[in-house]
Formats: C-alpha cells, sequence, structure tokens
C-alpha cells in the first residue's frame, strides 16, 4: 500500500505480504475487469465474449467464491489447489488452466477483497455531505469495522497475519487496490484541512525520519498537511485498525451489543480528537 495508501499514508507498509523483486508473473485467468476499476479500461459497449471466455470467467468467478468459502469455513487464509479442486469437482491439475499458481489465485482474491472494503467505505462516505467531515469520519469508521466483522476471512487475508509463503508481485494489483481503499480515510483528512478545520495534533513531536518521509514522499502537501498531521492521520488509522480487530475477534463480545456501538463510536472521536481531526 503505497503511493495511494491513499496517496498520503505512502510510508505505511500494511499489504498482506512479504514484497521482493521478481519478474512479473504469467498473466492468469481471463475474467473481465468491471467497468471503472483502477487502472483497468471498460470494456467497449460493443465487446462480446465468444461461449468459451464466458464460460472461462465463470468459471474463474467459481474458483475464487469456492477459495473464500473454504477461507471462511475452516477459519484460516491459506488456501490449496486440492481442497477447491474437491469442492468443485476437478482436479487439482485442471485449476492450473485458471491459474498458474496458489499466489496467482491469492493476488486476485487480494485485489478483490481490497476493492469491496474501498467501495463499502466509499459508499458510506458518500452519503453524508461533503463538509460533514466529521460525519463522514464516523461514517467511514463504522463501514470499515462493519464490513470487517461481515466478511472476517477477507479482513484477515488483506490486514491480517501475512499468509506463509505467499509474495504479491510488486506494485502489482494488490497495491493499486490497496491504494484506492485506503484513501477512503486518508481523503477525510485532506478534505478537512482544505477547510480549514484541520487543528494541531496531540502528539505534535515527529520523528526526522517520519518528517521526512511525509516531505519526501508528498511534498505537494506542503503546510496543508504538515508532517505531524502526517503522522497523525496514521494514528487514527491504526487505532481505528485496531479497535476493529478487538470487535471482529470477539474481545468485545462480553458487552451488550449497544455498549458495543458507543464504545467503538468512541474510540472514533478520542481518535479524531487526539490527531487534531474535528468531530462533533
Amino acid at each position: 500500500m503505497e503511493n495511494h495508501l491513499s496517496r498520503y499514508f505512502t510510508c505505511v507498509k500494511i499489504r498482506n505480504a512479504i514484497v521482493i523483486r521478481r519478474p512479473p508473473a504469467p498473466r492468469v485467468g481471463t475474467s473481465v475487469p468491471a467497468p471503472g476499476q483502477p487502472g483497468e479500461k471498460s470494456p467497449s459497449v460493443t465487446t462480446t465474449l465468444t461461449r468459451r471466455e464466458r464460460q472461462r470467467a465463470a468459471t474463474v468467478e467459481e474458483i475464487k467464491e469456492v477459495a473464500r468459502g473454504l477461507m471462511r469455513d475452516q477459519g484460516t487464509t491459506e488456501v490449496r489447489f486440492t481442497d477447491i479442486a474437491k469442492e468443485m469437482g476437478m482436479t487439482p491439475p485442471a485449476l492450473y488452466r485458471y491459474y498458474a499458481d496458489r499466489d496467482a489465485l491469492l493476488t486476485e482474491l487480494i485485489t478483490d477483497a481490497y476493492r469491496e472494503l474501498g467501495t463499502t467505505v466509499a459508499r458510506a462516505r458518500e452519503e453524508r455531505s461533503p463538509d460533514d467531515v466529521a460525519g463522514r469520519w464516523i461514517a467511514v469508521g463504522r463501514a470499515y469495522r462493519d464490513w470487517a466483522r461481515r466478511e472476517p476471512a477477507q479482513f484477515a487475508l488483506i490486514l491480517g497475519m501475512p499468509v506463509p509463503g505467499y509474495v504479491a508481485p510488486e506494485d502489482g494489483p494488490t497495491t493499486d487496490a490497496a491504494r484506492d481503499a485506503m484513501s477512503q480515510l486518508s481523503s477525510l483528512f485532506i478534505r478537512a484541512a482544505e477547510l480549514g478545520k484541520l487543528k494541531e495534533p496531540l502528539v505534535r513531536e515527529v520523528s526526522d525520519e517520519m518528517a521526512a518521509c511525509a516531505i519526501d514522499k508528498h511534498p505537494e502537501l506542503g503546510d496543508l498537511v504538515p508532517p505531524e498531521s502526517f503522522q497523525a492521520m496514521i494514528q487514527a488509522w491504526a487505532t481505528l485498525h485496531g479497535a476493529t480487530c478487538l470487535d471482529v475477534y470477539g474481545q468485545f463480545d462480553w458487552m451488550g451489543e449497544e455498549a458495543r456501538e458507543a464504545l467503538f463510536v468512541s474510540i472514533l472521536r478520542t481518535a479524531a480528537l487526539a490527531s487534531g481531526f474535528p468531530v462533533e
């Protein structure tokens, strides 16, 4: 999640993988991308898929859905071609016609999860006025948490422990999707600054390394989002993510639902106040 974690969280690496340089992986699958996805062109309205192409695209989607189902049922982010093939009534070697290896499948699953999270958060944000940055922060935080509760396996896949042995393609689709998803959060801080509502954060001490990161990676921010506010954005996201993890993994189950919700909103407000972000 580099150059678009939202464009403003460049220094934070939260992609669920160890990234190393290697030659691009061979192209796998031929599923048709949805119109408007980052980095992809919308198909022409005159494009007509052949019967074979439609069947292949449907099989690719079925493979991914079965893999997600196995993750939910088994409570793990690891997937095996043998298990997927058994569920689909196929032989494991047949899956290699659609994916070069397990990593290729995981790359698509991670990309899809980031895009789903980003879409969910953006939809919640857009339900509030662009100038209601306080309302948007609460809405975005709740949407982030609610999606994680609905999709714990996908949440763990993209924001949990790295999948053993998985190596994401550098600057590949997972990076683009992660940038787009997290931009829904950091854009709120940018908007607050543009409205003149972003105040100094509670913690104003910034290490030389963090200040250099903010200036070097995003010189265009200038005085709009100074290094201490850049740092505060990351701290606010870390607080949101930490509270979400505690909720998703059952650490708040001893509370009633109303108390649990009130606690979560108070955590969002506390994070905002500490970061200088305006809250009601």
